[in-house]
């Protein structure tokens, strides 16, 4: 087969379509024809794009083919295995693989130089020496016993890399130490660093043990700071194996066994955890909402306030930030606020609100692992800021999940596996070894604790509806069945507490957590009443007949008289004092109570004087005197100027949706598009080869031509066409549609869709 694109050309449909459904860069957008596929095919981003794919066989043979010297589907299963045999065909599928002469096999252009150094070898000797010049390669031959006479710098080259076919002597002769420095090199990477690598040294003067290495050819520099172990010589040191190990067969999950019952409990436990959490952030943040830097972001004090308030590390505290922002429950309006989304997203049962939560995550191309790391100019990172995108996480997450699915297997009565983050990171690196290391590795072990946290692992092990999580499937009934059940009702205690055996619906979970505090968590929260609680839902507008009524609605037992006792106390106290601007003024019906206040020490400090006998004035502002004299005992409420209760703690504020643009994952090819790219490919290809007919282009009456173009819809024609400066071409089409003085058709010369003119076509034929 004479080039690439022969091959190409010579392929099925079928293996076609095979090579741009896994490659769907191919056909984005639709190139004209197969030449230009092929040439598509084997550019350095496409190329590179497509090893990045490659699990670690995929690689191995594509190395062997590379390093041997006539490689053969029976030379690489003795080099590799019986098994490569249905990699070999996968590289073909690729197109990264295509057969040479007598069964040998070759690697699609563009290919070797995107794998520098094959199967971590350095260049064969001949190519290495072929770079120095001329005089170096005169002195190493002299020195070595190499015939010089009418030698070329190829030549010479050539006759030095024959004595590294065999280099077993010259490592000898360089003795134990200079082979200690090969053996560090022998598994690759082949290059090492040394400084002035190119100075000329001979047997006689080389002391130490790279210059006696250099002196022998067994280290060859590539530039002055750079040496390469030649290939021979990495090959005889690895005693002619390509490899370590088995690299064909993917590394067995290690881990522990767990129980399936146990993992769903704990992992759907944890699910609802971040339900709860994710509600409390955002009832907190509606009323008191943390500002956006002026960078962006949320600032370091909020996230510490956030995490006191969650009872969490900042760390998990800003993935519960993150997972709502990704999800559209909170966006940046001057403040952190939820999004009128999430009122709507608090109507849906627990297992939807989960998995609009998963979702999310899994999708979003936000690392909150990176917060509070320090940027390239030394800044730190914060929560929900821009600084934390990083498009290749998606990806990474996605391929974890798959990996501690697999662990966990489908079959029924299977026990799942835990495996340890090495055992991750090591089949992760094997699926794919060209994209491991660095940040990669640091989000793999973010994105296991992410799980847990999130509840799609439980004891590590991944939960029975991960697989369905991953596959985009329905998981709310899944999950559903092991969420337990929200309730509206609670048990009042006479020591002013409620305890919630469960999760509480929305309303009554908002207007508890009003009215209350939580004093403990877990199975059953634990709410208590305090007069600064009640006092707190009064200040929101709640009356005492509201509270009351709402405690009687969803208490199983009669309200306590400890706690009726508590709501009227508070209530018959709140408001009576009133407090206004002065700067700021205490009014109150009642002359008695301000004479209590003037009479109290502790508010000696307020500088308050009599102005009559139910008003007091003072110097300090309105929000100053509030707090002064709720901290001494008293239940003041602010007035407006017109002399009307202003509310202090305002309903829950809401921010627009933020439109963010979508997330761009690897393009994907439908049987469909692929099919469609694959006739227009034929097309293109058919056009580009046999061109419009010979001749002059046809000329038809223009009434018979538009019935005759009517007539021939799917058909494939010759016309005649004119441009618009009036010069005639020749197209050959397939017609689609007539109507409103134009044709809509398949122009097989431009392999695309074109409009024409009906007044511009000159004549119709048929091919």
């Amino acid at each position: 087969m004479d080039s690439y694109g022969d091959w190409l050309r010579g392929r099925t449909d079928e293996q076609l379509r095979v090579l741009v459904s896994a490659r769907p860069e191919l056909i984005t957008p639709v190139p004209a024809d197969l030449a230009a596929l092929a040439a598509r095919a084997v550019a350095p981003s496409a190329v590179n794009r497509a090893l990045d794919r490659l699990d670690r066989a995929a690689l191995a043979v594509l190395e062997a083919v590379i390093v041997l010297p006539s490689p053969t589907l029976t030379s690489l299963k003795k080099a590799l295995g019986a098994r490569c045999n249905e990699v070999v065909e996968r590289l073909r599928d690729l197109g990264l693989l295509w057969p040479g002469p007598s069964r040998t096999l070759r690697v699609a252009p563009g290919v070797r130089a995107a794998l520098p150094h094959p199967a971590g070898l350095g260049p064969p000797a001949r190519e290495a020496l072929a770079a120095l010049p001329l005089d170096r390669l005169l002195a190493l031959a002299e020195d070595l016993d190499v015939p010089t006479a009418f030698a070329s710098g190829a030549g010479l080259a050539e006759a030095l890399a024959g004595l590294l076919a065999d280099p077993g002597p010259l490592i000898e002769a360089a003795g134990p130490e200079a082979r200690t420095a090969l053996e560090h090199l022998a598994w690759g990477p082949p290059t090492g660093r040394i400084e002035n690598a190119r100075r000329p040294v001979g047997l006689a003067e080389a002391h130490s043990p790279v210059e006696r290495l250099l002196a022998r050819c067994l280290l060859v520099p590539l530039d002055d700071r750079t040496v390469t172990l030649p290939r021979e010589v990495g090959l005889h040191l690895r005693g002619g194996a390509l490899f370590q190990g088995d690299v064909i067969t993917p590394p067995a999950p290690a881990g522990t066994s767990r129980s399936r019952r146990l993992t769903d409990q704990i992992a759907s436990g944890q699910a609802f955890t971040l339900l709860r959490l994710t509600e409390e952030l955002l009832e907190h943040w509606g009323v008191n909402p943390p500002p956006v830097l002026r960078t962006g972001g949320l600032g370091v004090r909020e996230l510490k306030a956030a995490a006191g308030l969650l009872d969490l590390p900042e760390r998990d505290a800003a993935l519960v930030a993150e997972i709502a922002y990704a999800a559209g429950l909170l966006a940046r309006e001057g403040e952190w606020l939820p999004t009128r989304t999430y009122d709507l997203w608090l109507l849906r049962d627990a297992a939807a609100r989960w998995t609009d939560l998963a979702y999310a995550w899994l999708a979003t191309d936000r690392v909150p692992g990176l917060v509070g790391e320090r940027d390239a100019r030394d800044k730190t990172i914060n929560a929900l800021s821009d600084e934390l995108v990083r498009p290749a996480a998606p990806w990474i997450r996605r391929e974890t999940l798959e990996t501690l699915a697999a662990s966990a297997g489908a079959e029924e009565g299977i026990a799942p596996v835990a495996p340890t983050e090495e055992a991750v990171l090591r089949t992760l690196a094997w699926r794919h070894p060209r994209r491991t290391g660095g940040l990669h590795d640091r989000i793999v072990s973010w994105t296991l604790h992410e799980t847990a946290f999130l509840g799609i692992t439980g004891f590590g092990a991944a939960a029975s509806y991960t697989g369905a999580l991953l596959a985009g499937e329905e998981v709310a009934e899944a999950l559903g069945a092991l969420l337990p059940e929200p309730v509206d009702q609670v048990m009042l205690q006479a020591d002013l507490t409620a305890v919630a055996p469960g999760p509480l619906v929305p309303d009554l979970a908002r207007e508890l957590a009003l009215t209350a505090d939580v004093e403990s968590k877990g199975g059953a929260t634990v709410y208590r009443f305090t007069a600064e609680s009640v006092r707190r839902a009064l200040d929101a507008g709640r009356s005492v007949s509201d509270l009351l009524d709402l405690l009687a609605r969803h208490s199983s037992t009669p309200v306590p008289q400890p706690l009726a006792y508590l709501v009227e106390d508070v209530g018959r106290r709140h408001g009576r004092l009133r407090v206004g601007t002065a700067l700021s003024y205490v009014r109150c019906d009642d002359p008695a109570t301000l004479d209590e206040i003037l009479a109290d020490r502790r508010a000696s400090t307020l500088r308050l004087h009599r102005l009559a006998p139910t008003v007091l004035a003072s110097r300090l502002s309105r929000q100053e005197l509030l707090e002064a004299l709720r901290s001494v005992g008293f239940s003041p409420v602010p007035e407006s100027a017109e002399g009307g209760l202003v509310v202090t703690r305002t309903d829950a504020r809401r921010a627009e949706p933020a439109a963010r643009p979508p997330i761009e994952h690897e393009p994907l090819a439908d049987g469909r598009i692929a099919a469609a790219a694959i006739r227009a490919l034929r097309a293109g290809e058919e056009a580009a080869s046999v061109g419009a007919p010979a001749g002059e282009p046809p000329r038809t009456p223009s009434a018979a031509m538009v019935d005759e173009l009517r007539a021939a819809i799917g058909a494939r024609l010759w016309i005649g066409y004119l441009d618009q400066q009036g010069q005639a071409s020749s197209r050959i089409i397939e017609p689609v549609r007539v109507d409103g003085g134009y044709l809509t058709a398949y122009d097989q010369t431009r392999a695309s869709v074109q409009r024409f003119a009906l007044h511009r076509i000159t004549g119709v034929r048929k091919v």
